[in-house]
């Protein structure tokens, strides 16, 4: 009896050896590698594709697609879907602005391109990408240059990390009327919209689009099961930005944004020649549900980096 007794101590002990083992294994960040080509920047995550930056001259504006999932390395996110196909995956816009479209419609109507990409880091556990655009339009003089740092992560593997922060100067004086079309925006692929059986929750606990669009959150997740995997996408909202916590635009097709232009109290919001506005977002790009991914803990984490 005595030598079963160690030989389940010395098993007991194997196991949690083995088990802290994996744990420490499965907390290790993933190797990051960018790949530059002429029109977009390629992010590998221990050599599996997870995202691209894509800044073609033709394009409304420079957008992430795909944005592949941890586990099922599926783009979580559209790069075009109905209804309004416009929605590009991940990116950032604005209509009416100064009279200019630079969201949606013909490029002539307002554009933001791409002047300058450089991979400030291409290898290594982060990314670090930077990106400065203008945003042009036919007959008319450019309301704003933008400054982009992006930088990319993969904690572990059930995790990918985009940070998007972006300097917005303002070129002239500025009017921007109020418009829903504004901001960090994603478009969920259908399959993990909320007409598609998946779930879309903010820090609130409110669910839906009935329950979280026009709602002041700090953070929003779309999450859903597609072929088995339960995957999903949380975009966190700086609290240095402004109107911060931000109304959120959601619908239940798979669209979502923390923007407050939609419901600004004056109609309108005016920004003057060289004004600078810094805005702050973090994407999660994550395996599970919103309570197995502890999305709520990693924004608490983010905020007091």
């Amino acid at each position: 009896m005595k030598k079963l007794g160690t030989q389940r101590i010395v098993l007991f002990v194997l196991m949690t050896l083995t088990a802290g083992l994996a744990m420490t294994a499965a907390a290790e960040p993933l190797i990051l590698t960018a790949v530059a080509q002429e029109d977009r920047i390629q992010i590998f995550a221990d050599g599996i594709l997870f995202t691209e930056y894509r800044f073609r001259p033709e394009q409304k504006y420079p957008y992430f697609y795909p944005v592949n999932g941890p586990a099922s390395s599926e783009s979580v996110t559209t790069e075009t879907s109905e209804p309004y196909p416009h929605h590009h995956s991940l990116f950032f816009g604005c209509d009416r602005v100064n009279g200019g479209n630079y969201w949606q419609d013909v490029n002539e109507r307002g554009q933001i391109v791409s002047e300058t990409v450089k991979c400030q880091q291409a290898k290594g556990d982060k990314i670090v990408i930077t990106n400065q655009c203008l945003w042009k339009r036919s007959g008319a003089e450019p309301p704003f240059r933008d400054e982009r740092t992006i930088t990319i992560t993969a904690p572990s593997e059930s995790l990918r990390i985009i940070d998007f922060d972006v300097e917005v100067t303002a070129l002239m004086d500025a009017h921007i009327e109020k418009t829903n079309h504004s901001l960090f925006s994603a478009r969920m692929v259908p399959e993990l919209a909320v007409t598609g059986g998946g779930t879309l929750v903010n820090a609130n606990g409110d669910k839906s689009e009935k329950g979280t669009f026009g709602v002041k959150a700090p953070w929003c997740d779309y999450f859903g099961t597609r072929n088995g995997v339960t995957e999903g996408l949380a975009i966190f909202d700086h609290p240095a930005n402004p109107w911060h916590p931000s109304k959120w635009f959601t619908r239940d097709y798979g669209f979502f944004s923390p923007t407050e232009m939609n419901w600004l109290e004056d109609g309108s919001v005016d920004l003057f020649k060289d004004e600078i506005n810094r805005l702050r977002y973090r994407v999660v790009v994550h395996e599970g549900d919103v309570e197995k991914a502890e999305i709520a803990k990693l924004y608490q984490n983010w905020i007091q980096e």
